[in-house]
């Protein structure tokens, strides 16, 4: 059972990575409707390309390697383009879904992987914190990009995060990277009832 479990988290996984990809080229976004958007994939844009381009030289170097044996040739390269196109679709992904304020509710992401709801009634504090590392503590939820969160929101109660495989923690305490990570502060202690969130 639990085999089916990871084996349908992967191929939704894949599902959601192509679907971004789309929406990446055709200059959309997922989830934004008439909420106030927030990216947070410039900070890991130039890891992203060069390991792209890292990928694409390795796929043109294995192509001439194996030129004399075809049917290794086409299942590498095969693999090796596929590889490229994950790396473009995780970047797209991080593009095509970002952080959300509206109605009410942060909605805080990174990929295709966490889509946290933060009602914004919970929120106790909010403030803009660089952090660069960043060690596991109950209780608490670290969003790094390009190994830094630039946000720290604290909960009056928690809320629950979900995993990629469907375990479920609830934290009261989330760290993420934004862009605008002032202006995303700003924003919230614009929200109605801002008491004491913007530190």
């Amino acid at each position: 059972m639990r085999g089916v479990r990871v084996a349908w988290a992967l191929a939704r996984h894949e599902l959601r990575l192509m679907t971004s990809l789309w929406l990446w080229v055709a200059r959309r976004r997922h989830g934004v409707g008439g909420g106030t958007a927030f990216g947070y994939a410039r900070g890991q844009a130039a890891l992203m390309y060069g390991f792209a381009f890292v990928c694409v030289v390795e796929t043109v170097a294995m192509s001439v390697l194996l030129g004399d044996w075809p049917t290794v040739h086409a299942v590498v390269l095969f693999l090796d383009v596929y590889t490229v196109v994950f790396v473009v679709a995780l970047h797209a992904a991080s593009v095509v879904r970002p952080h959300v304020l509206d109605a009410g509710v942060l909605r805080v992401r990174r990929a295709v992987h966490v889509d946290l709801r933060i009602p914004v009634g919970r929120i106790a504090s909010v403030r803009r914190e660089l952090r660069m590392t960043h060690e596991p503590a109950d209780g608490e939820l670290d969003l790094a990009v390009g190994s830094q969160t630039t946000v720290t929101v604290e909960l009056t109660e928690p809320v629950t995060h979900v995993t990629f495989l469907g375990r479920r923690h609830d934290v009261r305490v989330v760290r993420f990277h934004a862009d605008d990570s002032d202006g995303l502060v700003r924003a919230l202690a614009a929200t109605p009832s801002p008491r004491g969130r913007c530190r």
